[in-house]
């Protein structure tokens, strides 16, 4: 009995010491939380790469250093339609993503397509940032996003070989190579052209042999193929204008604090008015370097785009649109 009494004591005295030495370990294991990392997907173009970098700089600054933006550009993580599904599952938190990309998963963004919405920059900015465009924006979570903010990517401007483009009627009979889209193939017959999908890679030559007398696209685009050196006019039609949608997990932002959530919107603020900016001033850089090389660059008037404009709504191009939304009172609401 007293031998049973003494391994009853160690036993009891074990237990209270391992319990204590447990406690112990516990409190020697705990550590103090460190700063949330979020991974940031970003596109290839110098404005969104350089705005980036602000976001970063931002957020991690106005989040207390609770926050980390690991920023991964030029397609790192994927080019865009896998860096949103990435995004839309959590593997990703941040990215930015042309809105052609992903209209298929979310058809509101097919308003994009829409020809001569807005007529310059500001326009677009000012409309982009009304009620409507945060409804675009909000409509993502849908999809299991927050739609952060549209930086911008850029108006599709014209080029030929023949004309200084100003006017519909100066494009009658010209074979434009455009992307195979039902609305864009619409609004070019609208003009007057005939429109003709090619694949990029082949529009180059094309140019150059006279296949096809005109090409539309961005300036940045216009500039890195070289296609200024197979064509004498480059007109600032700004007849399409595509953003780049800044998205982020949903869960993952409810997930934030308020001072991170603020951090993130006020970096999300800051950084589409920086790279908006800058945009525009690396626009200006390439036109300078299309006139240095001897290309006339036309400047539309805001009445000569109107006529572009006035031809688009008699047709049924906007309809076309319009079929593709999930809400086609959108378009209405962008044109007033």
């Amino acid at each position: 009995m007293k031998k049973h009494n003494q391994i009853y004591g160690i036993l009891a005295a074990a237990s209270i010491l391992g319990a204590g030495a447990v406690l112990f370990a516990g409190c020697s294991k705990k550590k103090e939380t460190g700063p949330l990392h979020l991974k940031l997907a970003n596109v290839t173009s110098d404005s969104a790469v350089l705005a980036g970098e602000e976001f970063k700089k931002i957020a991690e600054s106005a989040s207390n250093g609770t926050l980390i933006i690991d920023h991964f550009p030029k397609n790192q993580l994927g080019n865009d339609l896998p860096a949103v599904e990435g995004t839309i599952v959590g593997d990703i938190d941040i990215a930015v993503t042309s809105t052609s990309s992903i209209s298929e998963l979310y058809h509101d963004l097919y308003i994009f397509d829409a020809p001569f919405l807005f007529l310059d920059p500001q326009d677009a900015y000012t409309r982009l940032d009304s009620v409507t465009g945060k409804k675009i924006l909000d409509g993502m979570a849908s999809i299991g996003l927050k739609g952060l903010t549209q930086w911008e990517n850029g108006f599709r401007n014209f080029t030929n070989n023949k004309i200084a483009v100003r006017l519909p009627a100066d494009v009658k009979g010209m074979k434009v190579r455009t992307m195979n889209n039902d609305v864009h193939l619409a609004a070019w017959r609208a003009f007057g052209a005939n429109p003709t999908p090619m694949a990029f890679n082949e529009l180059f030559t094309a140019l150059q042999q006279g296949t096809v007398d005109a090409e539309e696209n961005p300036l940045g685009i216009i500039d890195s193929n070289n296609f200024q050196s197979v064509q004498k006019f480059v007109s600032l039609t700004q007849h399409v204008y595509t953003p780049y949608i800044v998205v982020m997990n949903l869960d993952k932002y409810n997930s934030l604090t308020d001072t991170q959530k603020a951090a993130v919107d006020k970096a999300v603020a800051e950084s589409t008015v920086f790279q908006r900016n800058k945009s525009q001033e690396l626009e200006k850089t390439t036109l300078e370097k299309f006139a240095g090389e001897g290309v006339t660059v036309v400047e539309l008037t805001p009445e000569e785009k109107a006529a572009w404009q006035k031809i688009v709504t008699e047709s049924n191009v906007y309809d076309l649109v319009k079929k593709k939304l999930d809400h086609p009172e959108y378009v209405d609401e962008i044109l007033k």
